[in-house]
């Protein structure tokens, strides 16, 4: 067989219920419902923070955040002493490129500082907003090239990130830059070049090109074709019920009072429920655009014989609030609208089709197994747990954990403080908030949207107990760094 190629998608707070095969019956994604038709999907894959440089320093490079010293966003420097999968891949001879986002650092009034990436292609766009002097932002480079004047094409009142408008209130006369403009196209077209240029320079070298998308993070901003493609009156309200904050974090009940990031967001509160079927009309029409740039990579892979060889690994590094609990955007929340997410591998020669598998998975295996499938050694460094038995069949697609392990240590405004970690084992959920008064226990067989905080519940105090230790167990336990190795000599 050949070796391996990559197209490691990755989208940017896209919750998991946003997929049509996965039962929303609201949006129209058959691309990526043919991904799970014609791959294996893990139906309970999770994020390692609900924020995205640590989610995306877990999976890049297979270690949890703590370990990898990745634990808050907006960080100046990427630890020197940590090495993203693609380098190992490009240790073995891959051609490794990156098209948008790599957000392994901070990259305010500047492109981010890069470790050990192996990435020989970039084009970086962190974001599609014009917040950069020219040269650094590649996609606003592409734009000007293409006679394009972001501000005229794009037609809001701000011009900088974040944007100076409530980013949930949009008006309507506001939309996105067209289509074959938007900066998802955009990644897409970068990605296709790159294996073209790959292929005419060595069509024996294996390559992995990482699509990074800014979409669908907040603003919420389709191109208006996107938004006529769905009915508000379709869209689904987000799951909170009234006083199911009473017992809850303090900075839960502040972002529904307040607006999440010190007020940033508009308080959930204050909206409607027609605006907000309004917002999750445009955050899945953002997904629909995806959507389609990802049918576009499948038919170019399909045109050029290169599916039977090439694995496609979709995932997200976290989801998206939505209304649910009252909250909008991310911060410090454990709640499964933030950190269960999408996670498919697709290549028809290797990886079994239509298997759905319901073990619980993270993030972090992804490192690991796509070394495995390349047939190179997995360092031992890497923390995550390799999926490539499941993938290919071998091992059981009902059992990978016993549970799911989230931390989060950081984020803007008030809520700096809050220092929480979390564990899942499918059936409840601890989230321990370790500088605050309130923690979180849930029983996920009888309340799966995570309304009920048993955590001061009397019945439930074994429960908490037993919870509390598999939390600080596996927080122990997933953060061993087993990289020295040992001889067995003492």
């Amino acid at each position: 067989m050949k070796p391996l190629n990559y197209v490691w998608f990755c989208t940017d707070q896209q919750r998991f219920d946003t997929i049509g095969a996965f039962g929303n019956k609201a949006i129209r994604t058959p691309n990526m419902d043919r991904l799970v038709r014609e791959g294996t999907s893990f139906t309970r894959a999770y994020a390692q923070s609900p924020i995205c440089t640590p989610s995306r320093g877990a999976f890049l490079t297979g270690r949890y955040p703590r370990s990898a010293r990745s634990s808050i966003n907006g960080n100046v420097i990427f630890s020197k002493d940590e090495k993203l999968v693609t380098s190992y891949l490009a240790d073995a001879g891959y051609r490794c490129g990156l098209t948008g986002k790599l957000h392994l650092t901070s990259a305010h009034k500047r492109m981010e500082a890069r470790g050990d990436d192996g990435y020989s292609y970039m084009k970086w766009s962190h974001h599609p907003f014009d917040s950069w002097e020219p040269g650094i932002n590649a996609y606003q480079d592409w734009l000007k090239e293409e006679g394009v004047d972001w501000h005229k094409a794009y037609d809001a009142p701000f011009d900088d990130w974040p944007c100076k408008i409530k980013p949930y209130r949009i008006p309507d006369h506001i939309n996105g830059i067209e289509p074959k403009y938007h900066q998802t196209t955009w990644c897409v077209n970068e990605a296709i070049k790159f294996m073209d240029q790959t292929r005419e320079e060595d069509p024996s070298k294996p390559w992995c090109i990482s699509i990074n998308v800014f979409d669908p993070h907040p603003p919420f901003d389709p191109p208006k074709e996107y938004k006529d493609k769905l009915n508000i009156a379709d869209m689904p309200l987000p799951y909170y019920k009234d006083g199911e904050l009473d017992n809850k974090p303090a900075e839960q009940q502040d972002c529904y009072e307040r607006g999440n990031a010190n007020g940033q967001v508009i308080p959930t509160k204050v909206i409607t429920d027609d605006e907000k079927r309004e917002i999750t009309r445009d955050y899945y029409a953002e997904i629909m655009l995806i959507d389609d740039q990802l049918g576009r990579l499948i038919d170019y892979l399909d045109q050029n014989n290169l599916r039977e060889n090439t694995v496609i690994i979709f995932l997200s590094d976290h989801g998206e609030m939505l209304g649910d609990h009252g909250i909008y955007w991310k911060g410090p929340f454990l709640y499964d609208s933030l950190v269960h997410v999408p996670l498919i591998f697709s290549c028809p020669g290797l990886i079994k089709q239509n298997l759905r598998c319901d073990a619980i998975v993270e993030l972090v295996d992804i490192a690991p197994t796509m070394l495995e499938l390349s047939e190179l050694p997995v360092p031992k460094a890497m923390q995550g747990k390799s999926l490539k038995g499941i993938l290919t069949g071998e091992a059981d697609p009902h059992h990978h954990k016993d549970g799911v392990y989230a931390e989060y240590y950081y984020t803007a405004g008030r809520l700096w403080q809050v220092c929480a970690t979390m564990y899942s084992d499918g059936h409840h959920k601890v989230i321990v908030h370790h500088n605050g008064p309130v923690s979180e226990l849930y029983d996920l067989d009888k309340d799966p949207h995570e309304f009920r905080n048993l955590w001061d519940d009397p019945d439930s105090r074994s429960l908490r107990e037993e919870m509390v230790l598999k939390c600080f167990n596996n927080a122990i336990e997933s953060n061993i760094d087993r990289v020295l190795g040992n001889t067995g000599m003492f």
